[in-house]
Parts: structure tokens; sequence; C-alpha cells
């Protein structure tokens, strides 16, 4: 069952200020990295919804709690369901382990929101 982000802000108004003031600071550094973004996307054969459930499950992995959430909310403007990415974290259990799944669960939580 897909749950509707709590949050409907858009995706630029959950920018943390480190990044968009390194942007603002390093702007060629930011356009080549932007670059390099586009040609790993168009690198596979992978659509934009795989895509955006591998690299929440690096997030998770490396147990980022504000690159889960901006995966999160990338994977949902992609299509991916909640439910979908809930099974990316459960998936996690075994690699990962339960404490990273279980920190991560909760900040998937706070972006898909907790009722329903």
């Amino acid at each position: 069952m897909r749950r509707p982000p709590c949050d409907d802000r858009p995706m630029s108004e959950h920018l943390p200020r480190v990044y968009v003031a390194f942007r603002e600071g390093f702007p060629q550094i930011a356009q080549q990295l932007d670059a390099l973004a586009v040609a790993t996307e168009s690198a596979g054969p992978l659509d934009e919804r795989a895509q955006r459930l591998v690299k929440l499950a690096l997030a998770v992995a490396k147990e980022s709690p504000g690159a889960v959430r901006s995966n999160v909310r990338k994977a949902l403007e992609a299509g991916d369901t909640a439910d979908e990415i809930r099974h990316v974290v459960l998936l996690a259990i075994t690699t990962c382990g339960f404490p990273t799944a279980a920190a991560s669960m909760q900040w998937v939580d706070e972006v898909l929101g907790s009722d329903g």
C-alpha cells in the first residue's frame, strides 16, 4: 500500500544548507558533478525507478540519514512505491544488519509519514 509523503514541499526545499553552500561556492565543480551523475545514470540499462532504489540501498548501507531521506524523496518522484522503498530497507537486514535497517526504516518513515 502506497502512503503519500508527509511533506509535499519541492525537493529543492529539502536541500541541506551545507550542500547548497558548496554548490554556490564551487559552481564549476557542482556542474561537473551533475555531468558525472548524468553520465553514470545513462551508462547502463537500469531505468530511473531501479536506479533510485539502488541509490537508496547504497544510502542505507552507508548509514546516512540525509542520503536515505533524499533518496526516498527521489524514489517517490521517480514513481517507486512506499512498499518498494520499504522492501529495499528490509533487504538490508541480512547484508547490513538489523540496527542499520531499523534506523533506516525510521528515516524512510519520516519522509513517507507514519500514518498509514
